[in-house]
């Protein structure tokens, strides 16, 4: 009666449902040639409310099938060279075994009773992660595993919202959090906004530090705003560097920062979500210098990493302030524990054990690898925006910080507006045929294309093809553009 659950009882039915599952998805790997299918929302909605989950097929293999062409069949998939748009990665091998060992075992890590060796698996690597940032042992340092930069934000803002609030002050916590301010940098990621709204913080509490020439962060300014900030009456509770921004892939000037925030005393938290990879980096860990003098680091480790999602860290330079988060359960974690419960640092309480992956990953291939494959991808950056710096009918943004590439087709004689139209045009032609995936946004008031190069096995001949679909889809729309000029003249 219950054969469908795994157990001692059990391990036949699962061995034979993994090898299954296993060779569906490698057959379906090897046959793509695509980064997803020419299927639209209209076909795709029809496909998944044609399934009646309430006639169970009753067989793993027919189930399997049907997921085939249901899921994978329309997967975006990040493996594939086609696919440059997002901050999202191929996966190391290695770590997809580690979500076999997890799945299986089902550990949850927020106490030492549910995970025992996990959590000190966990803890290692937050070690390990924060030696690589250059955190000082004599300062005690620590983190937690996340489920996110968004997660990994917010609790270093929530940590930093408290460690100010302990200073003493004459005015009282509530009225105090009217006058707590962030300074952030233009590009910041909009999780950092959102986080000062959900810790309760005016919707003014977020000041955009304007940024340099190149966009980012400007110390100047950033000095200039910790002064009017202090004689406004405000007390400025964190400044938030980024070292890979979202949209251009930029690095904060983190040593400018650092000196900054120390000289006003202000928390200084930088979000590596992105560009944490380079900790790892043979040819471009230097892009991080200044990194070890934060308070607080977020590491997306799904990322530039090559981690499954979700993997993610917060690291603190003074693993004491996690204690501003904890909250003791007698059931679960009681006060007078004396051996570690991971929930005691973390926002989460059920939590799975992702730290596995990257473990079993670093166990096989190493950090160098992992660097080295990160430095493709930035490389390619730099060649990727070669290639479009020499096309005459494309435009360059700006040269690469990371492995972010922002440009957009105008030919010779093409205004601006017309320009800004073709973007979003040739985006969404390429998508919709399949044949590449690329992201848009918006800079200085003007749309662009943007290529996210997270994948090593891609080359600069899959970005000449992309620029090829590119000319190829502008074409397309000027055709289509054209009989309708011709019906408005008339």
């Amino acid at each position: 009666m219950h054969d469908f659950l795994l157990s001692r009882s059990t391990p036949g039915q699962y061995a034979r449902a993994l090898h299954s599952t296993v060779d569906t998805v490698a057959v379906h790997l090897a046959g793509t040639r695509a980064p997803r299918s020419d299927a639209g929302p209209a076909e795709l909605e029809q496909l998944v409310a044609a399934v009646d989950l309430d006639r169970p097929l009753g067989d793993l293999e027919a189930v399997l099938e049907e997921t085939r062409a249901l899921y994978l069949d329309h997967a975006v998939h990040f493996h594939d060279p086609g696919y440059m748009a997002h901050l999202n990665c191929p996966v190391a091998i290695p770590a997809v075994a580690a979500e076999a060992f997890t799945a299986a075992t089902n550990t949850a890590v927020e106490s030492w009773d549910q995970s025992t060796v996990a959590t000190l698996v966990e803890q290692r690597l937050v070690d390990w992660t924060a030696a690589r940032i250059g955190f000082p042992a004599a300062d005690g340092p620590d983190g937690v595993f996340t489920s996110g930069g968004t997660q990994s934000n917010l609790q270093a803002l929530f940590t930093a919202r408290e460690e100010r609030l302990a200073h003493p002050h004459p005015r009282a916590r509530q009225d105090r959090l009217g006058r707590l301010r962030v300074l952030a940098g233009e590009h910041a990621h909009f999780s950092v906004a959102r986080a000062a709204h959900l810790l309760g913080l005016p919707r003014d509490a977020v000041v955009a530090v304007p940024a340099r020439r190149d966009g980012c962060l400007d110390p100047v300014a950033l000095e200039r705003a910790l002064h009017e900030s202090a004689a406004a009456g405000d007390e400025v509770m964190a400044v938030v560097a980024t070292a890979g921004s979202t949209d251009l892939g930029l690095i904060d000037p983190l040593p400018a920062v650092a000196d900054a925030c120390r000289a006003h005393g202000a928390w200084l938290h930088v979000d590596a979500a992105y560009g944490g990879g380079l900790l790892v980096s043979p040819a471009h860990r230097g892009l991080l210098d200044g990194i070890e003098r934060a308070d607080s680091v977020t590491v997306d480790f799904h990322k530039s990493w090559f981690q499954p999602v979700a993997a993610s860290a917060l690291l603190l330079r003074e693993g004491r302030h996690l204690g501003l988060s904890t909250w003791s359960a007698e059931y679960l974690n009681p006060r007078h524990a004396v051996r570690p419960n991971l929930v005691d640092k973390s926002l989460q309480t059920t939590r799975r054990f992702d730290a596995l992956k990257l473990w079993m990953t670093l166990r096989t291939v190493g950090a160098e690898a992992l660097g080295r494959s990160l430095d493709r991808a930035v490389d390619l950056a730099r060649e990727a925006a070669a290639a479009v710096a020499a096309a005459p009918d494309m435009e360059l943004l700006g040269e690469p910080a990371l492995s972010t590439v922002l440009f957009r087709h105008r030919p010779p004689g093409t205004g601006e507006a017309e320009a800004d139209r073709l973007v979003e045009t040739v985006r969404t032609a390429l998508f919709d045929t399949g044949r590449a995936v690329v992201a848009s946004t918006v800079v200085g008031g003007r749309r662009w294309l943007k290529l996210t190069l997270l994948n090593p096995r891609t080359d600069l001949a899959d970005v000449e093809h992309v620029l090829g679909l590119v000319r190829e889809a502008a074409r397309d729309a000027a055709r289509e553009q054209a009989p309708l000029s011709a019906a408005g003249a008339r």
